[in-house]
């Protein structure tokens, strides 16, 4: 069991890069991931990591050894669940992450079921708006939202979210409401950036298969989604949105659709989640549950 226990320590100081967020997400103290990471190296004979003040990184043969761990250490939970179909046989601390909106109105609503069902696994639940790295953050799974890069991960397709063009009556009343986005070139747009600092691209509208892009004005830009959608909502322009953050505003008043023949492609929503051998039960059953409820709120 020791033996075990070291690689899975080993492996999670990897990915984080870090003894103190290594020990803090195993719930252990941190003397005693670096005895059982010095321990392991002990044993292989083998410096598995770089240590510096700053950062902790694999080394050559750490790199070939953590590989090895993945591997083995999937197909041992493979090899355990193998015959036990009971949920309460599913057990663990599982770490996601996913867009405000999304756990704000789909999961959390509907996440005591899942628990209820599986009782012995704990949930973290991360909301942010920046992509995170779903490895060196020690991620079981992250749901997606737009086009994913070539990250070596695996993902699961989960469905697309439709995208809306929205004004606030109080825009529409003092500035007219726009039939065409070459009249856009007169609004204003409230612009959305990850990272401040970066320029807008306008407004976005698929024309016969073609991506086109219309310069507008706006002079407010944030990097937060619920900002984005609240921006909108106060009168200080136009936005381009996925259906499913401005539902409820839509159906008050607070929202009005514009130009619905001129809308942006839709945007894909992924499970995105490590190595398919590094793949926990707790991991695939709560992936499982996500595509379940996933299809209402995202058709």
């Amino acid at each position: 069991m020791d033996k075990i226990q070291s690689m899975q320590v080993f492996m999670r100081v990897a990915e984080l890069s870090n003894f103190t967020r290594a020990a803090e997400s195993l719930g252990m103290p941190k003397g005693s991931v670096s005895r059982l990471v010095q321990q392991l190296e002990t044993r292989m004979s083998a410096r598995l990591l770089h240590r510096s003040t700053r950062r902790v990184q694999l080394t050559q043969d750490g790199q070939v050894f953590y590989t090895r761990c993945k591997d083995l250490l999937a197909n041992m939970d493979e090899l355990e669940s193998m015959f036990q179909s009971h949920p309460s046989t599913v057990s663990g601390r599982l770490r996601v992450d996913m867009s405000v909106a999304m756990a704000r109105d789909l999961v959390l609503p509907r996440l005591s079921e899942f628990l209820n069902r599986y009782p012995a696994i704990e949930i973290e639940l991360s909301s942010t708006d920046h992509s995170v790295d779903v490895v060196r953050e020690g991620f079981d799974c992250v749901v997606h939202v737009g086009t994913l890069k070539d990250s070596g991960l695996i993902a699961r397709p989960l469905g697309e979210f439709s995208i809306v063009n929205c004004a606030s009556p109080g825009y529409l009343e003092r500035y007219g409401t726009p039939d065409h986005p070459d009249q856009l070139t007169q609004h204003a747009m409230v612009h959305y950036e990850q990272v401040l600092g970066g320029r807008a691209t306008g407004f976005e509208y698929l024309a016969e298969g073609v991506l086109k892009v219309v310069k507008t004005g706006g002079a407010v830009t944030v990097n937060s989604t619920q900002t984005y959608s609240s921006a909108c909502m106060a009168g200080l322009g136009i936005i381009q949105v996925p259906l499913p953050g401005v539902r409820e505003a839509l159906a008050c008043g607070k929202l009005v659709k514009i130009l619905p023949q001129f809308c942006a492609p839709p945007m894909p929503v992924s499970l995105v989640y490590p190595h398919r051998l590094n793949l926990s039960r707790r991991a695939k059953v709560f992936m499982d549950w996500m595509t379940e409820i996933a299809h209402d709120f995202i058709a």
